[in-house]
């Protein structure tokens, strides 16, 4: 695992991340769907009390039942500061994958990989710092154009930066808002969508991110109470 970084101010931060963009692995297909295991991280904020708390749920990826389960709470160390969401985010995630008790497998971030004005989201900061496999699937549109995919679940539009495809707008279910995904690390654009609509059986979102998400709620509120 490469050594987290945790920058000064958001010029610092800006630099880690130039820095560490050269160590994203792009020419990697990644996990077929549907084998082994998937994990979903995310994070909860009490911005208050300027707590952060994490969780990381592994699914079985041919069944989507839970296998295990962590989480982790610290301290936000890191204004917000739009594109340097990572700063405030990854040291608590890194906690939870790492109290987990074996290889996550395929790690989904409700975040943003290669869609990102530096090319280096969370997605992809997380896979060089733990050297996983990791993709981002966001819930909302960040840095890029795009036009709207079909109405259909599967449909899918390129998410364009100045001419580059960075990820695609992906429809879960027939006539819902898409989902954005993007590379992180080790895996292609391809096979990230197709993990995408996998995990999307039931919900607009990935199981793995409604899973994460609720789980670190959960371990805000027992925090903060």
């Amino acid at each position: 695992m490469t050594a987290l970084q945790m920058p000064a101010d958001a010029a610092e931060a800006r630099a880690v991340q130039d820095a560490l963009r050269a160590r994203v692995v792009l020419d990697e297909p990644g996990p077929p769907p549907g084998t082994g295991l998937v994990t979903g991280v995310d994070v909860a904020y009490d911005d208050e009390r300027d707590v952060v708390a994490a969780a990381a749920v592994v699914l079985d990826a041919a069944t989507l039942e839970v296998v295990a389960e962590a989480t982790a709470v610290g301290r936000v160390t890191f204004p917000y500061v739009p594109g340097l969401l990572a700063f405030r985010e990854i040291p608590t995630v890194l906690a939870a994958l790492e109290s987990l008790p074996g290889d996550p497998g395929l790690v989904v971030c409700d975040g943003y990989g290669r869609a990102h004005p530096r090319r280096f989201g969370l997605a992809s900061h997380l896979g060089v710092l733990t050297g996983l496999p990791v993709i981002g699937v966001a819930k909302n549109p960040f840095t890029f154009t795009c036009e709207p995919p079909g109405p259909r679940r599967g449909d899918q539009s390129p998410l364009l930066d100045a001419g580059e495809e960075v990820g695609r707008a992906v429809r879960t279910r027939d006539g819902t808002k898409p989902v954005y995904v993007s590379v992180g690390h080790r895996t292609g654009l391809d096979n990230a969508v197709a993990h995408t609509l996998r995990l999307a059986r039931d919900f607009r979102q990935p199981e793995t991110t409604r899973r994460a998400d609720a789980l670190c709620r959960r371990a805000l509120r027992e925090a903060t109470a």
